[in-house]
């Protein structure tokens, strides 16, 4: 823990001049009990060993359906287009991201109060909660980029001041996931293990990186020693998957080179006890469609 210039504690330090050894995480991966929702014990204690678990059949056939026809909806939108909201294939300009997407689509906003999905969330992170982040992907067959290795919490903490890694992600597949289609890769257990990583973060360096980040990714050495400890698995399945996963886990996907596309729904719940503070390692906070700041808990 180190203690910052303006007297915040930092648990969790990051963006360092020189190289720094990964430590073990000081706080949960699960907050709350069995009693708590509707994931059962032996569900929750993987969910806390593995720092994922998966959940299929979310959402029924039609259910899938619909929500693609919003997804092609939403990308077709020549005026959407022009938002900010929207993140673009840095070598194609087709649509590579939309964020915020629970205020633009009023279905996606259902989603996020559905019992299936909010109760979950509630349980894990033992605590009302609320939306810190919402988007959709397209990963469009032969052309869709992957994401490199990556901490979710590290560019949080770093870049929108998110305190502790008490929030979980789940993204739901709206399409089938295969191996080849460059579904996503974690690394189970790697949650437990924060890797600090080296470089400044840059001015409004949320205009680069999501479209390809290079500071805030860790060494490929850390990766390899990571990868040894704790092996991969990969999200496979059909449309209508859910993968539940831990903020802190390490985890990426390779580009998508089949004519399959892999498309999703993103929700990250933060608790509504690990509201954001200014960010750890950047001179303000990236927008709010990025990392809200609206702290109000979802309700049904």
């Amino acid at each position: 823990m180190t203690i910052m210039e303006t007297g915040v504690e930092d648990s969790y330090p990051t963006r360092v001049p020189v190289p720094a050894e990964p430590f073990d995480r000081v706080d949960p991966t699960v907050w709350g009990s069995e009693a708590d929702g509707p994931i059962d014990a032996a569900t929750l204690a993987s969910h806390d060993a593995k720092g994922y678990h998966i959940v299929e059949g979310l959402l029924s056939p039609a259910e899938v359906q619909g929500y693609w026809q919003e997804l092609v909806r939403l990308s077709s939108d020549e005026q959407l287009k022009a938002d900010e909201r929207v993140i673009t294939e840095k070598k194609t300009g087709s649509v590579r991201s939309i964020f915020e997407v629970h205020k633009i689509s009023e279905l996606i906003a259902e989603l996020v109060r559905d019992p299936r999905v909010l109760d979950r969330a509630r349980q894990i992170l033992g605590s009302e909660v609320y939306i810190h982040q919402s988007r959709v992907n397209y990963m469009p067959g032969f052309k869709g980029t992957g994401f490199y290795w990556h901490s979710d919490f590290e560019t949080w903490h770093a870049e929108d001041g998110m305190p502790r890694p008490r929030a979980v992600s789940c993204s739901i597949a709206l399409t089938d996931n295969y191996p080849f289609n460059g579904g996503l890769m974690v690394m189970p257990g790697s949650q437990r293990t924060f890797v600090p990583c080296v470089g400044q973060t840059p001015e409004d360096y949320y205009k680069s990186s999501l479209k390809e980040q290079e500071i805030g990714v860790p060494s490929e050495n850390d990766i390899t020693k990571l990868a040894a400890e704790y092996g991969i698995d990969q999200f496979t399945g059909p449309a209508g998957s859910a993968l539940w996963f831990d903020s802190n886990i390490m985890h990426g996907s390779g580009n998508n080179i089949t004519p399959y596309p892999r498309s999703n729904i993103f929700l990250v719940f933060n608790s509504v006890e690990n509201a954001l503070v200014e960010p750890y390692a950047a001179t303000k906070p990236r927008p709010t469609f990025i990392g809200s700041r609206d702290f109000t808990p979802v309700t049904r």
